[in-house]
């Protein structure tokens, strides 16, 4: 090689067409939608089993297309996905451990039962293909007849579901409560009184409170869910009805969550009071 004389520059390397930066960090719009729907059928199980949603298929549905609709365009996906494992974190944590004491706790008022004018037993659903009492419907009746038994009050409420609560065709509770009574006491069974057409514990707080006007109840004992017990006493209260809660035991689950299964019941009635608390405090009817 001669002094002063330059060797050619080496052929530069053919360019690479572009790659992304991130490879798999872009979905495209149709995997996004599937992404959103997935999302989307998660959230509505848990919505309609957590929360007791009694909305239609057809609003359950709309709430998955929206979700689909929002799985298209990446900031709403990012916050459909990011909440949703948020939600997932927060539903472990309650499913692992027994986290839920305390707040089931905070919802149960148990009182020793007194001497009183009636014994008011809530409803607490009827399952309408079998035509049966569900769990707290029956479990609540059986305590109201062993404060019956024991002498406390002569009289037992039960409640007349509305026809907002399910098909027209469903058995009343009352009815199937009356027959219960009637098979167990063929003779000498408790006085029953009808709280007609109630579709809300306030609905039975002003039934109630109609009969303690015309009959002169000073006092009640009033019967229903541990976990429902709180907040009933302080609807009966605010309609000046003096109000001894006395829970029933609770059949759906162990209340000191030994097991998943128990904390899942757990959530689900814990879950259940408290969007009822939410929209009763927003201004609307709070369930039941």
């Amino acid at each position: 090689m001669l002094m002063g004389v330059l060797e050619p520059a080496p052929p530069a390397a053919p360019s690479l067409p572009p790659t992304r930066s991130r490879a798999g960090s872009r979905l495209g719009v149709g995997q996004g939608v599937l992404v959103g729907l997935a999302v989307g059928c998660a959230l509505a199980v848990l919505a309609a089993y957590l929360g007791k949603v009694r909305a239609p298929e057809s609003v359950l549905l709309a709430a998955i297309g929206l979700c689909g609709v929002a799985g298209a365009f990446r900031i709403t996906r990012l916050l459909l996905t990011w909440g949703a494992g948020l939600l997932a974190a927060l539903l472990c944590v309650c499913l692992l451990t027994p986290i839920l004491r305390g707040p089931l706790s905070a919802l149960t008022l148990a009182q020793p039962p007194t001497k009183a004018d009636a014994i008011v037993v809530l409803g607490g659903g009827v399952q309408c293909g079998t035509r049966t009492l569900e769990a707290p419907s029956f479990a609540r009746l059986m305590r109201g007849l062993e404060l019956w038994r024991a002498g406390y009050a002569p009289v037992i409420t039960v409640s007349e579901q509305s026809n907002l609560l399910g098909s027209p065709t469903c058995p009343k509770m009352s009815v199937l409560e009356g027959e219960i009574v009637r098979q167990l006491y063929p003779q000498g069974g408790p006085e029953l009184l009808t709280l007609r057409s109630v579709t809300t514990t306030r609905d039975e707080a002003a039934r109630v409170r109609d009969y303690a006007r015309e009959r002169g109840w000073q006092s009640i004992l009033l019967v229903t869910s541990p976990s429902h017990s709180r907040r009933a006493a302080a609807l009966f209260e605010a309609y000046g009805l003096r109000a001894v809660s006395v829970p029933a035991q609770e059949l759906q689950f162990d209340t000191t969550l030994p097991l998943p299964s128990d904390r899942l019941e757990a959530l689900q009635v814990v879950l259940y009071e408290w969007l009822s608390r939410a929209k009763s405090a927003a201004g609307g009817t709070p369930e039941r």
